[in-house]
């Protein structure tokens, strides 16, 4: 028996203009950007890293999460299936990806669609472009890209809470039929029954992520064991993810049949990628302490 719920018709709308206006999913994903990015440059200046880096930091993790997540969503979600199954090399193939027949469809993001999987790739890919570049920049001070991402990770859990507040406001990837008291019904999704709010649940598994990471940084030795707090990230958001998947409804047709859907395999490197990291972190010793900011090599930061 449904002891209440939560009819929700919000609109999608933040804030209205002409035709359209700016979108609470756009706005989120700013906000979420900037966040990252505000408690990356607390941390480098307690680490006495050079000043620019926080702004180098904003360049490249902007640049892999947005393209990382469109690039994901278009390779991984967007499969449908033949009228007819069609043959090569004796091979049977009854889905296509119109992403990879017209790669320049990509390029459509009005489109939409973005993936969090892609965008945590792209931030990986970032990370390593990143390090590659101070790497020639900074020879006084090495670091790696495991050590940007044991930061970045502690922002993507505040990141990833808005991000899925902005899907909330969209009205989508909600789970399936509940009885429970906070069942939401989505109107305009067409929605007539309550079901389990999932974009909520994500959002509370980002912020413990942010919560248990960031605690691990100011009050451990955590920052100095390279890939730790990335791989603690890992852990809590992809099993959960992995976990909540069972009661989300399938994104799309084709992983109606699946035993796991897309989210769930597209889970399981990054949570081993995780146990590995963080097995990794322990069986290696400290990183050093680093007491002396090195010289900045951009004029621009000398005073700061």
């Amino acid at each position: 028996m449904i002891l209440s719920f939560i009819t929700w018709d919000v609109s999608p709308i933040a804030i209205p203009f002409g035709d359209g206006g700016i979108r609470w999913y756009g706005l989120m994903w700013a906000l979420g950007i900037y966040a990252c990015w505000a408690l990356n440059e607390r941390m480098y200046r307690r680490e006495h890293c050079p000043a620019e880096w926080a702004d180098q930091l904003f360049f490249w993790m902007t640049l892999g999460a947005i393209i990382g997540s469109r690039v994901g969503h278009c390779l991984f979600y967007e499969w449908h299936q033949y009228g007819q199954p069609w043959y090569l090399f004796g091979w049977e193939f009854t889905y296509r990806n119109p992403y990879i027949e017209n790669p320049l469809r990509i390029l459509r993001i009005w489109e939409g669609g973005l993936a969090s999987h892609g965008g945590s790739l792209g931030l990986i890919i970032g990370a390593w472009l990143l390090n590659r570049y101070r790497f020639s920049r900074y020879p006084q001070f090495q670091t790696s890209w495991l050590w940007i991402l044991d930061r970045v990770a502690i922002g993507v859990g505040i990141t990833g809470a808005l991000i899925r507040f902005g899907n909330l406001m969209n009205s989508e990837i909600y789970g399936g039929p509940t009885d429970l008291p906070w069942g939401f019904i989505f109107v305009r999704d067409g929605q007539t029954v309550p079901c389990h709010p999932t974009q909520i649940y994500e959002m509370l598994y980002c912020l413990v992520g942010f919560v248990v990471t960031g605690l691990m940084y100011l009050h451990t030795d955590a920052r100095r064991r390279e890939g730790l707090l990335l791989g603690v990230f890992l852990e809590i958001v992809f099993f959960t993810r992995f976990c909540l998947e069972f009661i989300k409804n399938d994104q799309e047709a084709f992983e109606a049949d699946h035993l796991l859907n897309m989210g769930q395999l597209l889970s399981i490197p990054f949570i081993l990628l995780g146990l590995f990291l963080i097995i990794r972190a322990y069986r290696r010793p400290l990183l050093p302490v680093v007491e002396k900011q090195p010289q900045s090599l951009d004029p621009k930061y000398k005073n700061k």
